[in-house]
This record gives C-alpha cells, sequence and structure tokens, in this order.
C-alpha cells in the first residue's frame, strides 16, 4: 500500500513564481529521495489561489514580437506574465479560482498521462454531480470535447495543463468558483478556444461558495480517486520537513 499523500492548502494567493519555485523545490525531493531511497518519496497535493496572473505552455513562442506586445498589454492591467512548461495555451489563474497542484509518482500509481488527466477531470465532474446536481458537457459524440470541463459547449468551468517529468507530475488543474476571475478571463482567449467563455461555479448555484470549502470537497475525491490516503500538513516547512528524507 503507498503511503498517504501529503496535502497542504494555503490559505491567501500567492504569486505564480512563487507557486512554481514551491513545485520545483518538491520535485527535486521526490526525485533525489527517489534515487537514494527507492520507494521512500512522497506524493503531495498542494491547493491554492493565485494572484492575477496569465500563463503560456509550450505551444507558444514567449519571445515572439506579437507574444511580447501581449505580454506588456496584460501587465499594464495589473496582472503578470509568465511562460511555463506545462502543457496548453494561454491561460488565467488568480483570486477566486482553486488551483491545485497534483505532485504524483505516475510509475508507482501505474498511470499514464492521459489516464491520470481524465482522473483530474472525473473528480471535478464528480463534485459538480454530487455537490451541486449540475451536469457537464460531453460533446457531440464525436471524441472533440477539449481538456478541461464544460458546462457546455461555451461554458468552460475548469482547466488542466499538466507536466510530467521522470514521471513526476506538476502543474495541475484550475477550478473556477467565483465570478471574481471574469473580468481577467475576458481579456484573453482562454486555452486558444475563440468562442468559449469562463463560467464560476457562483454563476450557476449562486453565492455561498468558497475556494476553501471546494479545496475539502476536492481533496475527498482525490483520495476516492486514487484510492489513497490523504495526510494534511499545517505549514510549508512541515510538508518540507516530510518529503526530505534523504
Amino acid at each position: 500500500m503507498l503511503a498517504p499523500i501529503l496535502y497542504h492548502y494555503i490559505p491567501k494567493p500567492i504569486s505564480y513564481l512563487q507557486g512554481l519555485a514551491l513545485q520545483q523545490k518538491i520535485h527535486e525531493l521526490q526525485l533525489a529521495t527517489r534515487r537514494s531511497n527507492p520507494g521512500k518519496h512522497r506524493d503531495v497535493l498542494l491547493m491554492l489561489q493565485h494572484t492575477p496572473v496569465y500563463t503560456t505552455g509550450r505551444r507558444l513562442i514567449a519571445e515572439s514580437e506579437e507574444m511580447m506586445k501581449e505580454k506588456a498589454r496584460l501587465e499594464s492591467l495589473g496582472a503578470d506574465f509568465v511562460s511555463t512548461k506545462r502543457g496548453g495555451e494561454m491561460t488565467y489563474h488568480g483570486p477566486g479560482q482553486l488551483v491545485i497542484y497534483p505532485l504524483l509518482d505516475l510509475g508507482r500509481m501505474q498511470m499514464g498521462i492521459r489516464d491520470y488527466i481524465c482522473s483530474l477531470e472525473k473528480v471535478v465532474k464528480r463534485r459538480l454531480r454530487e455537490g451541486y446536481n449540475l451536469d457537464y458537457w460531453r460533446g457531440r459524440g464525436t471524441g472533440d470535447v477539449p481538456t478541461g470541463v464544460f458546462l457546455e459547449e461555451t461554458k468552460k468551468i475548469a482547466s488542466i495543463g499538466v507536466q510530467v517529468r521522470h514521471r513526476l507530475t506538476s502543474h495541475g488543474m484550475a477550478f473556477n468558483v467565483t465570478t471574481e476571475v471574469h473580468d481577467w478571463f475576458g481579456q484573453i482567449i482562454a486555452c486558444g478556444l475563440v468562442d468559449v467563455k469562463s463560467v464560476s461555479l457562483e454563476d450557476v448555484v449562486g453565492s455561498g461558495v468558497s475556494v476553501s470549502n471546494e479545496a475539502e470537497m476536492i481533496k475527498r475525491l482525490l483520495s476516492e480517486e486514487y484510492g489513497r490516503e490523504i495526510a494534511s500538513v499545517s505549514s510549508i516547512s512541515e510538508l518540507e520537513n516530510g518529503l526530505d528524507i534523504r
């Protein structure tokens, strides 16, 4: 049986670069421990909110003249702009959105990348159905549903962009909880989907939803999806201490 996944929720929004640095540090600790003490490295689940940021994935050339102009425009709105190595195109992260970063070893979970992405989608779909009796868009029967979770063909509520190195995952999923995200999303064509608009949980169920509550529910569903216990830790330092067992 695999050890419990270490979990930490960060209640106050942090910058995207802070989150990126934290993921990188965790990845390095996982990889070093796996090499020196095989099987003893720990899987991690982080959940948080970011301060406003636009990010690009591997598909976009960040140094192109057109992209540099777009970067300047978006930064003038008060957001950060970061080029990443995750999959996908440009998207937005910010307050009102639950960002989920699973840092897992897919090899020992015997899971392929496509199945892993589908598992993330499945968890959000379960939350919508079981928590709010909301259905999701299944496409037109031609297998053409883009990655992510849609309430309707043109209404997207969750996005996914992952990176896998040495079978260890990083980046993850973003779930729109409150309407605070909409003005920011309105500035871009998110994920390259021209006719698709962001929709939040608050749009369809009304006020009373919160990022912290959704984090708790998603944590439980991820535990069930992977058949793993999830052990909460109270701080980043405690998390790092739990990882550094070389």
